[in-house]
């Protein structure tokens, strides 16, 4: 068969100058979001050795580390703090003079950055868990964490969020009811504009190590199966999302990203909400360590992650490599 006698060839569109041309995904700097680890503890950055690249930050250098966020064209970030002490309830998670509220303060008056809060407790607890714990849960009874109770602390926090400034919180603590007791605490507060954008499928996931690191959050005890998702259903990720939207939810987040792309993909084909893919730190450290041994080229590597994501459906994407990439852009 000559050449001439075939009718399709796809690669004639492969080639330089047309290939841009024709091409069906983009990831841009205004995709992605960043995050920031704000420690209430040091006067100076700390390295994260499991996640290279990234430190916990004194509040007194919040704005300086959002700056050089946003001097890449990132133009979004998510603060998560580290207190300085600890209870079993995680009640400096609300508290005015937080570390997320006193840095949110100032992020939000001295940048543009646009600024997303992360309202959940167990970088908060002395457990470890993401919320008040039910009778017996330290003995290894019960579900771990009691729901009702935890949902009027995650209002509180989310509303001492707004206050301090954030123009949007995300709940992640997959508590059932979540998004509407926060979307109540919020509108009865007068903050009705601020939207929320919720981990609506959080998946219990092996993929979390090196956050733990970054945020002090490891449990003390047990794990986070009883209330975040088994990682083999997918079906239940679409009843959690649903009942997200029906409690307020503006945007809705896949967590883990790359080992849950068909979730996203789902998700983005259900509902006509914005879609969130949250690219989690082991993801980013694996990466990292393949480079390391040389097996790999890692900036490659971590946009092509990025592009898989946007192209299961993802409109915006929370990764650990916002900066890498919009640098690139």
């Amino acid at each position: 068969m000559s050449d001439h006698d075939l009718t399709d060839r796809p690669r004639r569109l492969r080639r330089d100058g047309v290939r841009g041309l024709v091409s069906e995904t983009e990831v841009r700097a205004s995709d992605l979001m960043a995050p920031v680890f704000v420690d209430a503890t040091a006067d100076e950055r700390v390295p994260i050795d499991s996640m290279p690249g990234h430190e916990r930050v004194p509040v007194s250098e919040a704005v300086a580390r959002v700056r050089e966020i946003l001097d890449t064209g990132v133009e979004a970030v998510m603060l998560f703090g580290i207190p300085e002490s600890k209870d079993e309830v995680g009640s400096r998670a609300w508290a005015p003079d937080g570390v997320v509220q006193r840095a949110t303060r100032a992020v939000t008056e001295e940048t543009d950055a646009y600024v997303v809060t992360d309202v959940c407790f167990c970088e908060y607890t002395d457990h470890g868990h993401c919320g008040v714990l039910e009778p017996g849960a330290e003995a290894g009874e019960g579900l771990t964490v009691d729901n009702d109770p935890t949902l009027e602390n995650l209002a509180r926090t989310a509303v001492s969020h707004a206050e301090a400034g954030a123009d949007m919180v995300a709940p992640s603590s997959m508590t059932d009811g979540m998004v509407g007791a926060i979307r109540e605490g919020l509108d009865a507060s007068g903050f009705d504009d601020v939207p929320v954008m919720s981990y609506a499928a959080k998946y219990q996931s092996a993929f979390y190590g090196p956050f733990r690191d970054a945020a002090d959050g490891a449990p003390a005890f047990g794990d986070r199966r009883h209330y975040q998702m088994d990682p083999a259903n997918a079906r239940e990720a679409m009843r959690e999302v649903r009942l997200d939207v029906e409690q307020g939810a503006d945007v809705l987040m896949v967590k883990p990203a790359l080992p849950y792309l068909d979730i996203v993909r789902a998700v983005r084909e259900e509902f006509d909400h914005p879609v969130a893919a949250y690219n989690v730190s082991g993801e980013y450290a694996m990466l990292h360590a393949a480079a390391e041994k040389g097996w790999l080229d890692l900036e490659e590597t971590a946009y092509e992650s990025l592009l898989s994501i946007k192209r299961a459906g993802a409109d915006l994407i929370m990764t650990y490599w916002a900066e890498t990439v919009a640098d690139r852009l």
